[in-house]
């Protein structure tokens, strides 16, 4: 298990971490341990916020699981995901990470700008997290730093659309199964397809079968037999029950599984082949048994073999890196400096009210002493002295560097700034 961490981003809230698991180390079979449904996802949140976690927030794709949130130590989060997923802590150990503070930002800005994705520029997460904040925000899980932070995330995933090149061409997992099937299965046009399974993945899927590979002969199915309609009708495309997935397979040249599942849904016993059938699956966990390859009429190609199949977008896509990883920093840079003004502005407006109290000491004293005292004129005067100093010390603990904690406790001691007025 991967631990990083430089510079204290921590709040009286802890610290900030990022914990999880992705297809660089862990295995389909691994990542689907640790894959989370959405009443999975609801009971995390749920058990967050009974355990005193300030704000927690939960992704979970084919391609990685990972929590966000803030903890006393990162075993806390840790410790949420193995309860409520069939991965172990020992599991977890050998495959995972945890990043701490600024650490942990700087993963999260590369996951959501696709630069962390299994297919480089695979922009579909971006979506993951903002539903993955708003559930947060319903469950009353996300603070006033996880709201700023996806915020420029999602700034910064934006302007690496619009600003770069790195999105163009279609290499998504969707596609890159239709490439496959093109590559591999001659005359494909003339082919059954059946697609198993209408959720988003399912949707892109149908998408580009349609669309790169001319086919007509494409039937969809779903356990909810009105969405996989709902589809259809926008392409024109056979429906099928899920009753009929037996004799529709015996007719099928290719199979496209993408249906979700925490269990594979597609078996050798639905098979009675008397032809050649190539399987896709698109699922994490699998969807499809690995006991399909006993029948010698089988091709099965899993998502984790199909990432290297657009390498020619995606050699222009990595020449892009560069300019994203700019675009990143600037927007990090803002961010990570809002956090560090956001840390002292108490200490600031602690002093600023002293200053206020000793002016009305001040003021109060004059009055009593002078008789033609411009206590007007002296109101104005001091307020601008106190918006000089409160500023020049805002200016100088922005330059203060790694010495900031230093003048805080400095100014603090100074003129006996209470905790009571620095909340």
């Amino acid at each position: 298990m991967k631990t990083t961490s430089n510079k204290s981003l921590s709040t009286f809230e802890g610290n900030f971490y990022a914990i999880g698991l992705n297809y660089k180390k862990a295995d389909a079979a691994m990542r689907g341990r640790f894959s989370i449904g959405d009443t999975a996802q609801t009971n995390i949140l749920t058990q967050a916020k009974k355990d005193g976690v300030p704000s927690l927030t939960v992704i979970s794709t084919c391609n990685r699981t990972e929590l966000y949130g803030f903890a006393q130590h990162p075993f806390q989060l840790i410790k949420l995901l193995c309860e409520h997923t069939e991965g172990t802590i020992d599991d977890f150990e050998k495959v995972a990470y945890v990043y701490k503070n600024d650490q942990a930002v700087s993963h999260l800005f590369k996951v959501g700008t696709g630069l962390d994705s299994q297919i480089l520029g695979d922009f579909e997460i971006i979506s993951q997290l903002r539903n993955g904040f708003r559930r947060s925000k319903k469950h009353g899980l996300l603070n006033a730093y996880m709201e700023r932070l996806i915020n420029a995330v999602i700034q910064a995933s934006k302007r690496i659309k619009n600003e770069t090149e790195i999105s163009t061409g279609a290499t998504s997992v969707s596609f890159a199964a239709v490439h496959y099937i093109m590559a591999h299965v001659p005359h494909v046009s003339d082919k059954n397809i059946l697609l198993f399974g209408t959720g988003k993945i399912g949707r892109n899927t149908c998408e580009n079968l349609i669309k790169h590979t001319k086919n007509e002969h494409i039937t969809l199915i779903n356990r909810t037999k009105e969405r996989a309609e709902k589809i259809a009708g926008k392409f024109n495309l056979v429906v099928k029950d899920y009753a009929d997935i037996q004799s529709e397979l015996a007719q099928t040249d290719v199979l496209v599984v993408a249906t979700g599942a925490q269990q594979p849904t597609i078996s050798k016993e639905l098979l009675y082949l008397k032809k050649p059938l190539l399987i896709l699956d698109l699922s994490i966990p699998r969807n499809v048994s690995e006991d399909v390859k006993e029948n010698e009429l089988v091709t099965l190609v899993h998502l984790d073999e199909l990432s290297s199949v657009t390498n020619q977008t995606l050699q222009h896509r990595a020449e892009q890196v560069p300019i994203a990883k700019k675009i990143i920093e600037e927007i990090e840079s803002e961010f990570i400096g809002w956090v560090r003004d956001r840390h002292f502005i108490p200490t600031v407006k602690a002093l600023k009210t002293k200053l206020t109290e000793i002016k009305a000491g001040e003021i109060d004293y004059h009055r009593k002493k002078l008789e033609d005292f411009n206590e007007e004129q002296a109101q104005i005067i001091s307020d601008r002295i106190i918006h000089k100093i409160t500023t020049q010390v805002v200016n100088h603990l922005k330059q203060a560097n790694g010495s900031t904690e230093q003048h805080l406790h400095m100014l603090e001691s100074m003129f006996q700034l209470e905790e009571s007025e620095r909340e």
